[in-house]
C-alpha cells in the first residue's frame, strides 16, 4: 500500500514550499501595516519627510555638489535601505561625514562630475553589500574609540568651517578648510552682510525653536523664515542673497534612472572604500543606539547590506552616497514611529514635496542651509567622549589627536583609511604589550605556584615558564625581554617552556626560541617545550627549533591536564641530577 507522503508529487512539494514562503513573508509584512500602528507611523514619517527636504539640500551643499543630489539621496537611499536593514528605525541618509568625503573626492576633475557622483554612490553600495554578505560588521572591533572620537570630532569642526563661506557670502583662500576659514575670519570686512544676516537669523531661530515644543519642526520653520527674509531683501531692498536656484536647476519631477560610468570606478575606489567604512561605523552606532521595538538584536552585517542597497538606489536615481543617520533615526523614533513603515512614508512625503513644491525648494536660501549645517556640526561634537579618551592614557589621547589633526588637514577619504591603520596599529601594540611570562614553581608536596621569572638562570636549575597573552610576531621582542638571562654562571640547567593552549606561534617567536636554545646549549644547558597543537610543532620544525633541541625535547600535551608538565619536569630534574 502506498503511503500518503509518497503520493505527493514533486510539483505539489514545490507548491507547498512556495505557499510556506509566502506565508512567512506575509507574517513579516503584516506587522508593518497594522491598523494599530499606521497612524503613529504616518505622523512620524511626515515629520521626518518634511524635515529631510532642507536637510537633504544642505547635505548636497556640504558635499559641494548639486543640492538636489542630497535631496534625491535622502529620498531614494532611505527607501532602498528600509527594505533590507535589520534595524527597524535606521534612516539611511547623506550624513555629514560622508558628505565631507564626497567634497574631498575632487569629482570636478572627472569628465562628467554629476555621473561620477552617481557612480561613487553605486560603487559604495556594491562594496557595502559585498562586505555585509561577508560579515564585515566584525571589522568594528578593530576600530578603537580613540580613533572614532578624533574622527567624529574633526568631522564636526570640518562641517562648521566648510560652511562659513555660504554663511557669510565670502570666500577664504587656502589649501584646506582650516586655512580658508582662518583667512576668511581675518578678512571679515569681505563678508556679504545681507547674506550673513540671513544666516545669523536662521541660526538663532534653529537654536530657539528646536528647544520649544516644535522640536525638529523648528529646523524647517527656521529655514523657511530665513529664506523668506532673503526673498524680502531681494524684492524690497535689492540685496541679493544666494538661493538653491542660483547653483542648480530644480526640476518639477522625480529624477530618471542613470547608469554608472565604468571608466570612473578605479579612480573612485579609494573614496568608495572610505565611504563604506564610515557607513559601517555610523550604521553600527544607529543599531546600538536605537533598539528594535521587539527587543530583537540588530545584525550589523545585515544593516551594512541595507545601507548598500540604499546607496545603489540613491546612485541610480541621481543621488549622492548615504549611510545610517543617528539624528534622523532618533527623530523618527521620537516622533512616535512604531514600525519601518514610517520610513516608507517619509520617502513618500519627500517625493510629494519634490513633485508639488519644487518651485518653493528653488528659493531656499543658501545661508539658511549653511546655518542648519553649522548646528549639525556643533551637535556632532561630544566633549564628554573626548574627555573620557583623555582620561584613559597617553597612547589613546595621542591616537585621538593624530586622527583629529589628519582629518582636518588631509582629504577625508585618506584620513579615514589612516584612522583605520592607526586603529590596527594600536590594537597590535596593546596585544603585544599584554604578553607576560610567569615561572611555575613545583613544591616538594606537589603544589604549584606562579611567580616572576628569576632574572638569571643559575647552575643545576629546572625553570618552567608559562607565557600568557598573544604570541605573534609583534610580541616577539616583549617575550624575549622577559626570558631569564643566560650568563657565565649558567650551567647544567633546563628551561621548560609550557605552551599549553597556544595554537599558533609564528616564525618570529620560533626564531627567539632558537636563539635562546643555542645560547643555553653553549652553557651546557637545554630548552624543552610542552605543546598541545601540532601546528605549533610544524612551525617549530619549519623555523629550525626542533633541529636544535631535538625531537625528544618536545612534549605533546594530552587530555590530562598537568600530565605532560609532570613528565617534562621529572625528566629535566633527572637530567640535571645525573649531569645528563
Amino acid at each position: 500500500m502506498t503511503s500518503g507522503a509518497s503520493r505527493i508529487s514533486p510539483l505539489q512539494r514545490l507548491r507547498g514550499a512556495a505557499t510556506g514562503a509566502v506565508g512567512r513573508a506575509t507574517a513579516r509584512v503584516r506587522p508593518v501595516f497594522s491598523r494599530k500602528t499606521i497612524g503613529r507611523d504616518a505622523v512620524a514619517g511626515t515629520v521626518l519627510g518634511v524635515e529631510s527636504v532642507p536637510d537633504g539640500l544642505a547635505a548636497g551643499v556640504l558635499a559641494g555638489v548639486n543640492p538636489l543630489a542630497g535631496l534625491y539621496a535622502y529620498l531614494f537611499g532611505m527607501l532602498g535601505a528600509a527594505c533590507f536593514t535589520s534595524s527597524t528605525f535606521m534612516a539611511v541618509q547623506a550624513t555629514g561625514a560622508m558628505s565631507l568625503v564626497v567634497a574631498d573626492t575632487d569629482l570636478a576633475s572627472r569628465p562628467d562630475p554629476d555621473r561620477a557622483l552617481f557612480t561613487l554612490a553605486v560603487l559604495t553600495g556594491v562594496i557595502m553589500v559585498v562586505a555585509g554578505v561577508l560579515k564585515g560588521g566584525r571589522l568594528l572591533r578593530f576600530v578603537p574609540t580613540a580613533v572614532m572620537t578624533g574622527f567624529v570630532t574633526a568631522v564636526g569642526v570640518n562641517i562648521v568651517l566648510g560652511q562659513l563661506s555660504n554663511f557669510t557670502g565670502a570666500e577664504g583662500e587656502g589649501g584646506n578648510r582650516v586655512i580658508r576659514a582662518f583667512d576668511l575670519l581675518v578678512h571679515f570686512w569681505k563678508f556679504d552682510w545681507p547674506t550673513t544676516l540671513v544666516g545669523a537669523v536662521t541660526l538663532g531661530l534653529i537654536v530657539w525653536l528646536t528647544r520649544t515644543r516644535l522640536g525638529s519642526f523648528g529646523l524647517v520653520i527656521a529655514v523657511v523664515a530665513g529664506s523668506l527674509l532673503a526673498f524680502a531683501f531681494d524684492a524690497w531692498i535689492g540685496w541679493e542673497v544666494a538661493v538653491v536656484a542660483d547653483i542648480a536647476d530644480v526640476p518639477a519631477g522625480l529624477p530618471a534612472p542613470v547608469l554608472p560610468n565604468v571608466e570612473d570606478v578605479l579612480v573612485l575606489l579609494v573614496p568608495a572604500l572610505s565611504l563604506a567604512f564610515v557607513g559601517l561605523v555610523q550604521g553600527a552606532a544607529v543599531s546600538a543606539g536605537i533598539p528594535n521595538p521587539d527587543g530583537r538584536q540588530s545584525d550589523a552585517s545585515r544593516d551594512f547590506v541595507g545601507q548598500g542597497a540604499g546607496n545603489i538606489a540613491a546612485g541610480v536615481f541621481q543621488g549622492m552616497p548615504v549611510g545610517g543617520s543617528m539624528s534622523a533615526s532618533a527623530l523618527i523614533t521620537a516622533a512616535g514611529a512604531k514600525t519601518r513603515l514610517s520610513l516608507f512614508i517619509a520617502s513618500a512625503v519627500m517625493a510629494f514635496v519634490v513633485l508639488v513644491a519644487s518651485g518653493v525648494v528653488a528659493y531656499v536660501a543658501m545661508p539658511s542651509l549653511a546655518a542648519l549645517l553649522i548646528v549639525v556640526g556643533v551637535g556632532s561634537i561630544n566633549p564628554a567622549r573626548v574627555q573620557s579618551v583623555l582620561k584613559t592614557g597617553v597612547v589613546p589621547t595621542t591616537i585621538m589627536a593624530v586622527t583629529f589633526v589628519l582629518t582636518l588637514i588631509v582629504p577625508l577619504q585618506f584620513a579615514v583609511l589612516i584612522g583605520v591603520g592607526l586603529g590596527i596599529i594600536l590594537f597590535v601594540a596593546k596585544q603585544s604589550n599584554r604578553l607576560a611570562v610567569r615561572q611555575i614553581v613545583i613544591e616538594s608536596d606537589g603544589r604549584r605556584r606562579e611567580q616572576e621569572p628569576v632574572p638569571v638562570i643559575g647552575a643545576n636549575q629546572v625553570i618552567m615558564l608559562q607565557p600568557y597573552g598573544s604570541l605573534f610576531f609583534a610580541s616577539a621582542p616583549v617575550f624575549e625581554a622577559q626570558l631569564p638571562r643566560i650568563e657565565a654562571t649558567t650551567r647544567s640547567s633546563v628551561v621548560i617552556l609550557r605552551l599549553r593552549g597556544i595554537d599558533q606561534l609564528g616564525l618570529a617567536l620560533v626564531g627567539v626560541l632558537e636563539r635562546y636554545a643555542r645560547a643555553l646549549a653553549e652553557h651546557e644547558s637545554a630548552l624543552r617545550v610542552i605543546v598541545t597543537n601540532e601546528r605549533v610543532v610544524a612551525e617549530m620544525a619549519a623555523g629550525g627549533l626542533i633541529e636544535v633541541i631535538g625531537e625528544e625535547s618536545v612534549y605533546r600535551g594530552t587530555e590530562w591536564i598537568g600530565d605532560s608538565q609532570r613528565r617534562a619536569y621529572a625528566d629535566a630534574t633527572e637530567w640535571v641530577v645525573s649531569g645528563r
